[in-house]
C-alpha cells in the first residue's frame, strides 16, 4: 500500500510542478497535463505530456523554440483552431485531453463546461 501512496504522492508533485511552469509561460495559453501523468499510469521512464495552445506561429519546431519547457517534458504546441480541429475529428489528442486531461491553465476557457 505504501507504493500506492508514493506513486501518488509522485503524480500530485508533477501536476503541481507542471502546473506552476504553465502558470509562468509568459503568453496567453491553454495548457493540459495529457498522458501517462494525467491517467495515473506513469512509470520510470515516463515524460510529462503537456498540450500547450495558443497564439502560435511558425511550424512545430518554430513554436517549441518560443517555448522554455523543463527537462522530461513533451510539449505539443497548437494553435486553438489546430485544437478544434482534432476535436472536430475526434483525434486522440483532444480525446485524451478531454478525457484524462489535467487542466494546468486555461486562458482560452476551452475545457469551461
Amino acid at each position: 500500500m505504501e507504493i500506492v501512496k508514493q506513486r501518488r504522492r509522485l503524480r500530485e508533485k508533477v501536476i503541481e510542478e507542471a502546473g506552476r511552469w504553465a502558470r509562468s509561460l509568459p503568453f496567453k495559453a491553454t495548457a493540459v497535463l495529457i498522458g501517462s501523468y494525467a491517467r495515473g499510469d506513469f512509470n520510470l521512464w515516463s515524460d510529462v505530456d503537456v498540450i500547450v495552445i495558443s497564439e502560435f506561429r511558425g511550424n512545430p519546431l518554430q513554436r517549441l523554440a518560443q517555448i522554455d519547457f523543463p527537462p522530461g517534458y513533451e510539449i505539443i504546441p497548437l494553435t486553438l483552431e489546430e485544437y478544434r480541429r482534432l476535436v472536430e475529428r475526434g483525434d486522440h489528442l483532444a480525446v485524451e485531453a478531454r478525457r484524462y486531461g489535467v487542466i494546468l491553465r486555461d486562458d482560452y476557457r476551452i475545457f469551461e463546461d
